[in-house]
């Protein structure tokens, strides 16, 4: 199951990728040369003499390999396949009077309907590329410390750029809020100065200011950045997507250049989205346009705020690749907004943007490591997909993508991309679309014509090949008023006014094929061929179902399809025979429990057997019905209608005790089918027998306590004989001791006798 499975999963892959790149499956023939280049995979043979007498022709448009195998010859074969024509190839460059990052730069396709054709492309990162960096930032209240950091970082961001490349420019942007209710105090004194507390002085609030344009002049930055003063406003969400919006749709005002764009947000909080305009009476959304007055400010009291997508939109056409750099709080939600907006990235700023040199120099470095190959206003009906060949390692066997896309690039590191462009319907005339590298400003450009008509360049009126009275293009004769045919060789009836219409008199029932292809049509009539025969070729006398591996089961003839059986026989094979002699007993046919079908019987429920002589499951079905005539007949008292039960079935008694196949309790009984089709049963006492369980127990306890007793009486009898050796050996040793007076040698007689004084003997 696992193999199959992942055979599965293989052979779906392979489908898929097929579709993708639009690989043409095979020919769908048609019956002229211009709809013929319209269907994939498809070519056209225009030598005059190629088909044969009646052929359709649609036998002309077929693969180029079926052609050259039919034997049309090379030069007769219309299948147009151009090559992409190169109107502008420079080569790589990173010369800075020329830079080129994108080979080729200008293509022209033409196209066939649903046959792919690919080209390559090559990107490489100029080294010491110019860099415009346009520095946004937050100015509300809480960014005071931050503020005055980057008064005197503008020459360390400079420094760190130009380790990449010499040329350089800055510029710098602010933006507070929209000075609305609910977002800036309305208070006159809070509106001129929006701080917290009056010990600090703000600048009253505003949506975005330019405060310089992009500059090489790093003195002037940190003096106009120095002149700045921190601002204030209510809420916590800033108006940050003004601010984007502004900054790169104003191009003129900015100053960008056609460089590498780079737009750097710094905020300590969230943003406003579009819809939160609708709190101050701001209704209508964001036109996309650049609207900075002549100070440089944007009054956004007008708009709402821009919407994500129109941010990624403006971004991505204006080449900008925007760097967030936002405190730790912060970082969930634009980490969640990048992943809406291509070519961004999100760094963690410390609280006094103390880092935000080293962030811009990361964030540069992940945004230049990152390639994304995508195509625009592509027309419509073409499918355009990518495989990417970002490493050597890789080779061709990356899939196909929707874009190409490569990680992890490092600098004059050169990636590749195989695109394929496939169109599924004509064009009118050639459109141009564009490839273009997110946050790279050079295009490739791509005009793509469609190759939907037929140039033969054989047109020959008054054709010999068409009898002289019709115009012979691309092999095919178009016939003079009142002719048809393929050399015009018939008169046209009056109700017929093209050859089409002739030809559909040669098909049976509106069908697809000339004389059910097995034929020729010719003026209206179907020539067969072979063993085909009928108006419309539609006769094979030798198409009839087979039985036993013969034709009409050997039983009968074939006559156009359908088996014309012998008597006695029937079936669209001829298989099944009317006799029933295979079904019949000595009473009724199959014992009158089935029906004879093809000299075979089919059995009713509950029967089987060649004859339907056998009963299914006799026993109990019956056993509910002896059981009642059993006790019926036993008490005589008992009034009992045992009909319901066992119907017209017949019961026998059987005098004394009967051991037949079924058996319930004390009842024994056999089920027999007569050839009349009745039932009969035979029933009567069961031979009482032993009740086996007493038989058993008594067994089992006869032989516990018998076997009992035996070991008891053996190891009695082996203890038996055990004191029995014990005493013999005692015997025996007491025989072989000898008894003897012998003098203790360390014995010794007293050598001193001592009278007791006090000791008085008696007499």
């Amino acid at each position: 199951m696992v193999g199959i499975f992942i055979l599965g999963t293989f052979l779906l892959y392979c489908v898929g990728q097929n579709q993708i790149q639009g690989v043409p499956q095979g020919c769908v023939s048609q019956p002229s040369c211009s709809a013929c280049l319209r269907s994939p995979g498809c070519a056209w043979c225009k030598h005059k003499d190629f088909l044969k007498s009646g052929e359709s022709s649609e036998r002309r448009c077929d693969t180029a390999e079926s052609l050259r195998t039919r034997r049309c010859e090379q030069m007769d074969i219309i299948n147009p396949r151009l090559d992409p024509v190169f109107l502008k190839n420079n080569d790589l460059s990173s010369n800075p009077g020329n830079v080129v990052q994108l080979k080729p730069q200008n293509l022209l396709f033409k196209l066939r309907v649903g046959v792919p054709q690919t080209f390559n492309v090559s990107f490489k990162r100029a080294e010491g590329y110019p860099i415009d960096l346009y520095y946004l930032m937050d100015l509300s209240f809480s960014m005071k410390d931050d503020l005055d950091t980057i008064k005197n970082l503008g020459q360390d961001i400079l420094s760190a750029l130009k380790k990449v490349t010499q040329k350089v420019r800055i510029g710098f942007g602010s933006f507070v809020d929209k000075v609305a209710l609910p977002y800036v105090s309305q208070v006159k004194a809070k509106k001129n100065n929006p701080c917290p507390n009056r010990l600090n002085i703000c600048q009253p609030a505003f949506s975005f200011q330019n405060v310089l344009r992009l500059t090489e002049d790093v003195d002037k930055f940190k003096t106009r950045v120095s002149d700045q003063i921190i601002s204030g406003n209510l809420d916590s969400p800033e108006a940050g997507f003004d601010a984007i919006m502004q900054a790169a749709v104003c191009q003129s005002v900015i100053g960008w250049n056609n460089v590498t764009r780079i737009l750097v947000y710094t905020s300590d909080d969230t943003f406003h989205i579009a819809g939160d305009g609708r709190l101050a009476g701001i209704f209508e959304p964001h036109d996309g346009m650049c609207h900075l007055n002549d100070t440089g400010f944007y009054d956004g009291t007008k708009y709402d705020y821009p919407s994500v997508g129109q941010l990624a939109s403006v971004l991505a056409t204006n080449n900008i690749q925007l760097i967030f750099a936002v405190t730790e709080d912060s970082v969930a939600a634009y980490k969640a907004l990048s992943k809406l907006i291509p070519q961004s990235v999100v760094g963690v700023l410390k609280n006094d943007s103390s880092n935000v040199v080293l962030l811009i120099s990361e964030a540069y470095s992940n945004l230049s490591s990152t390639i994304l190959l995508e195509h625009h206003e592509a027309p419509s009906g073409l499918d355009v997909t990518y495989r990417s060949h970002c490493t050597p390692e890789k080779g061709d066997n990356t899939p196909w993508q929707r874009r190409g896309e490569c990680m992890n690039v490092k600098l004059n590191q050169q990636v590749n991309f195989t695109v394929s462009l496939n169109i599924s319907t004509c064009l009118k005339e050639k459109q141009t679309f564009s490839l273009k590298l997110q946050g790279i400003s050079e295009t490739l450009k791509v005009s793509v014509e469609t190759l939907c008509d037929c140039d033969c360049q054989d047109r020959e009126e008054q054709s010999s090949h068409c009898n002289e009275i019709g115009t012979l293009t691309c092999g095919i004769c178009s016939c003079d008023e009142g002719h048809l045919g393929q050399r015009c060789e018939c008169e046209r009836p009056k109700d017929m006014t093209s050859a089409d219409s002739m030809a559909a008199t040669c098909r049976q029932d509106n069908s697809s094929q000339l004389c059910s292809g097995h034929g020729s049509c010719e003026c209206g009539m179907c020539t067969c061929q072979g063993i085909h025969r009928g108006n419309f070729c539609q006769c094979d006398d030798n198409s009839c179902a087979r039985h036993n591996n013969m034709l009409c089961g050997g039983n009968g003839q074939c006559d156009c399809g359908t088996c014309k059986c012998n008597d006695n026989y029937t079936g669209s094979a001829c298989d099944c025979s009317k006799l029933t002699d295979q079904c019949r007993t000595v009473g009724k046919l199959c014992n009158g429990q089935g029906t004879c079908q093809c000299n075979q019987c089919q059995c009713n429920k509950h029967f089987f057997g060649i004859n339907c002589s056998k009963i299914a499951n006799a026993c109990p079905k019956f056993l509910d019905c002896v059981t009642c005539e059993l006790e019926k007949k036993k008490s005589s008292s008992l009034k009992s209608n045992c009909s319901q039960l066992c119907g017209s079935v017949k019961l026998t008694w059987m005098k004394g005790p009967q051991e037949f196949p079924c058996s319930k309790d004390t009842i024994s009984y056999k089920v027999e089918l007569l050839p009349d089709g009745n039932i009969l049963i035979f029933y009567a006492d069961l031979p009482r027998s032993i009740d086996k369980t007493y038989v058993i127990i008594g067994s089992s306890v006869s032989s516990i306590i018998f076997i009992g007793i035996a070991v008891i009486l053996i190891s009695r009898l082996m203890l038996e004989l055990h004191y029995r050796r014990e005493y013999d050996s005692f015997l025996k040793a007491k025989e072989a001791e000898v008894w003897q007076d012998t003098k203790n040698p360390l014995f010794q007689d007293a050598t001193t006798v001592v009278m007791n004084p006090m000791h008085i003997q008696e007499d």
